[in-house]
């Protein structure tokens, strides 16, 4: 149920305050401790973030898609590392027990991942397996009431925090393909499991990757999401939700960048002039806010669309694609329109140039949303 509008503009204004009075001024702190500091997540929790998309019924406070999107806006407004402490949670984490999950999964693990009681994972992309989802190796083999897990999944964002893991793994050795493959909820403290070392990334410092390695790991097949072999139909549902998700925060990001451009085209004078008085400064920030406000635009017609029940596959594919190519535009533009302060530290631009790039990458590449575009164009033509 949605929210009535003072209540939503009141959660809204929150989250705003909370970014700029909060996240903000600790930005470069962030990036250079590769950490976001326990009393900021304590505050996520006391604010209800991690809870933003799970029912109220469980803890959560339920938003529809539209509100959700409303919501990441705002928390794009700064780094995205900060957005990542709850990422998994509200999206791609948890949204396998929000639509799959039986009653009793419900009850044991949403309150907890709405409270921020624990974090959830999402494992899914292996050495081997990434954009070709289908491919999964790791091997998930019943042995009476319980599946033996083995193998290694890779880049698993807050796997070193995780108290649960929505895990994508073979049930079916014999079938190849999505056929073969089911969902589980894995508590991060079954024995078997060895978490590696964050990696070292390019961007988004205080957001963790890790390796998972899975080693004759017994899960319960009461763990199971769905029927064994529907793993990959809960993964793609959950991706839909997910790409709108990330969607969104590419354009808080992207008006974020706008607004730093705007301010200092209006402070930094060459040949005796703003830069900002310069056509081709005006020409980039132009671009920009187009290129954002098309995003924005896109975001809020898909979530309203999901909303209503619909099919939002190939909506939410065109909105990722675009976003996430949108921002890194936007990203260049202000590289190129602070110049040399654009190039180092301590304006932070840099920052968001590294920080952005992962966008293309995760949860669908740029090109696997042209191919679910097309393919769905092309099956419509049937």
């Amino acid at each position: 149920m949605a929210l009535d509008l003072d209540t939503r503009n009141a959660l809204i204004e929150t989250v705003r305050r909370f970014v700029r009075e909060k996240c903000v001024p600790i930005e470069s702190k962030v990036s250079e401790d590769d950490r976001v500091p326990d009393s900021i997540i304590a505050e996520m929790r006391e604010l209800g973030l991690f809870g933003l998309s799970i029912p109220q019924d469980y803890g959560g406070l339920g938003l529809t898609m539209e509100e959700e999107v409303l919501v990441c806006f705002e928390l794009g407004q700064t780094s995205p590392a900060f957005r990542s402490v709850i990422g998994t949670n509200v999206g791609i984490g948890s949204q396998g027990v929000v639509m799959f999950g039986t009653e009793a999964q419900k009850a044991e693990w949403l309150p907890k991942l709405a409270s921020g009681e624990i974090v959830a994972s999402f494992a899914l992309t292996e050495p081997g397996a990434g954009s070709d989802a289908a491919s999964v190796r790791t091997a998930a083999i019943r042995d009476g009431d319980h599946y033996v897990v083995n193998g290694t999944k890779r880049f698993i964002t807050n796997a070193n925090r995780a108290g649960m893991f929505t895990l994508l793994a073979r049930s079916d050795p014999s079938r190849k393909g999505a056929g073969g493959i089911s969902a589980f909820i894995v508590p991060a403290k079954t024995p078997g499991i060895t978490i590696g070392k964050p990696e070292k990334k390019m961007g988004q410092q205080g957001a963790h990757i890790c390796d998972v390695i899975f080693e004759n790991a017994r899960v319960s097949e009461n763990l199971r999401l769905g029927a064994e072999g529907e793993g990959f139909k809960v993964a793609m549902q959950v991706l839909d939700r997910g790409r709108l998700h990330i969607s969104a925060v590419c354009v808080g990001v992207a008006e974020r960048l706008i607004r730093e451009c705007v301010t200092y085209a209006r402070e930094r004078e060459q040949f005796g002039s703003r830069i900002g008085d310069f056509q081709l400064i005006q020409a980039m920030l132009a671009d920009s806010k187009t290129d954002a406000y098309a995003a924005r635009c896109m975001v809020m017609d898909a979530a309203k669309t999901r909303d209503t029940g619909a099919s939002v596959t190939m909506e939410a594919a065109c909105t990722k694609y675009f976003a996430s190519e949108m921002v890194g535009r936007v990203a260049d533009r202000a590289v190129q329109i602070f110049g040399g302060a654009g190039y180092v530290a301590d304006y932070g631009i840099e920052r968001f140039y590294r920080d952005v790039r992962i966008f293309r990458i995760y949860e669908g590449t740029s090109q696997i949303q042209q191919l679910v575009i097309a393919r769905n164009l092309l099956r419509a033509e049937d």
